[in-house]
């Protein structure tokens, strides 16, 4: 694919006040205008590991405590009751095998709370194609962009939630381009697997290609069809907002215009967030609010708006539910 310069100002970068106030004023269902969807079930706060495992349930215990103190909380940012999905819709993207491998291989209630993950963000994808709300962020786990087809949990994925919810945008809901932006610390080596040779989504990572899992490298574009169409960005340990802006603004936005998504979905990572257990980015909340707004720019030039992102990555429960909650009041101000 090649790269077409856009010269429009698609976005104005804002700093971000977390001076936060609670307030429980109801909100309008009639003008669902600028209206973010918030997906997040109680069965995320039951464990999937040990006490000591970093991918435990106070990832999002705090967020969504946080959450429910945010200004636009039950006003621009509405709750959505997450949906159940039967075993076909997991079988669009996995092998038949490995959904009975990871069925065998896990207790009944770590295989529900995987297949609610996937649930979550079928259900924001819903959402936003019935107008319910014009975007929407799922805060579920575990995360779901390690995963392959291999019968067992890779890098605590187990089902590829963002690569579920592309087929099932193209092949339930009509949807022909999907454009994926993955801003976790660690390569979405699952997403590019699914998707390599697939010219009708545009993959995007922005991640440190030495750590886990050692793929990303920014020399591998696709192959057959999907050639150009998967974007590999390396950025050095220490990595600050400047380079997180720059890199989606200088790679990703020109390609993107090109490729003009009718779609859009962000794997949203939080361990690229500073001080987070497992990664060495410096971002700060300031840097999601703005690569929000990026993104978002997106999907207003040419997906009407539509937009759902997930959680992924992030290890530190606090550096999470602050990184959720500028993201979150990023998508609410889409004005």
């Amino acid at each position: 694919m090649g790269i077409q310069r856009n010269k429009r100002n698609l976005f104005s970068i804002g700093l971000l006040s977390l001076i936060l106030t609670n307030q429980s004023t109801g909100f309008d269902m009639i003008n669902k205008k600028n209206k973010t969807g918030l997906i997040f079930d109680d069965i995320f706060l039951n464990p999937i590991h040990d006490d000591t495992h970093p991918e435990t349930p106070r990832r999002v215990k705090l967020a969504w405590e946080k959450v429910q103190k945010l200004s636009g909380f039950n006003k621009s940012i509405i709750f959505l009751p997450l949906k159940k999905i039967n075993d076909e819709i997991i079988t669009m993207i996995h092998s038949e095998q490995h959904l009975k491998q990871i069925s065998d291989r896990y207790n009944f209630k770590v295989v529900d709370i995987a297949k609610s993950a996937v649930g979550g963000v079928i259900t924001a994808c819903n959402a936003v194609h019935e107008k319910k709300v014009q975007n929407a962020f799922v805060a579920a786990r575990p995360p779901g962009h390690h995963a392959r087809n291999y019968g067992r949990e890779e890098g605590f994925c187990f089902f590829n939630n963002i690569a579920i919810a592309a087929k099932y945008l193209q092949h339930f809901l009509g949807y022909k381009r999907i454009l994926i932006v993955d801003w976790d610390y660690h390569h979405g080596d699952g997403t590019e697997f699914f998707f390599y040779d697939d010219s009708s989504v545009l993959f995007f990572s922005l991640h440190d290609w030495h750590a886990y899992p050692g793929t990303g490298d920014p020399a591998r574009k696709g192959e057959g069809n999907g050639y150009g169409y998967n974007i590999n960005v390396h950025l050095d340990c220490g990595a600050t907002d400047l380079e997180l802006r720059k890199s989606l603004v200088g790679h990703l936005v020109p390609v993107a215009n090109e490729f003009r998504p009718d779609f859009v979905l962000i794997s949203a990572g939080f361990d690229s967030r500073k001080d987070d257990l497992l990664g060495c980015f410096n971002f700060s909340d300031s840097g999601f609010y703005d690569a929000t707004k990026i993104v978002l720019g997106i999907a207003n030039e040419h997906a009407g708006g539509r937009l759902v992102s997930l959680l992924e990555g992030g290890y530190s429960p606090d550096g999470v539910a602050n990184g959720i909650n500028a993201h979150l009041v990023s998508l609410s101000e889409n004005n």
